[in-house]
């Protein structure tokens, strides 16, 4: 693939994931378009790095370091989002009205 294909490609899975973290109210929905953004953004930053490196590995490594932190983050938010129903029972960010006491 040519590199604007690339950032084309980025530039529309970021722009899926705005449309999605904006426009619903499940926080799991929510979750799906903040993660959606960052691969878009990663995608679009592995991209130049693989460009300014010249094949070196050093991009490459970092994505990857990236992704097992995001795999990390859903996993943290899932949790907090089961919790938030087991105590509430709110799915949706309009049944949430604080979240102290």
């Amino acid at each position: 693939m040519s590199q604007q294909a690339i950032f084309v490609v980025a530039a529309a899975i970021f722009g899926i994931g705005v449309y999605g973290a904006l426009s619903q109210q499940s926080f799991v929905m929510i979750m799906m378009g903040l993660e959606l953004m960052l691969n878009g953004a990663m995608l679009a930053a592995a991209m130049v790095w693989a460009m300014v490196a010249g094949g070196t590995p050093k991009g490459q490594l970092l994505v990857v370091v990236l992704m097992t932190v995001m795999a990390v983050e859903a996993a943290l938010g899932f949790a907090l989002v089961t919790g938030i129903y087991r105590v509430r029972k709110a799915d949706i960010t309009e049944k949430l009205k604080r979240l102290k006491g």
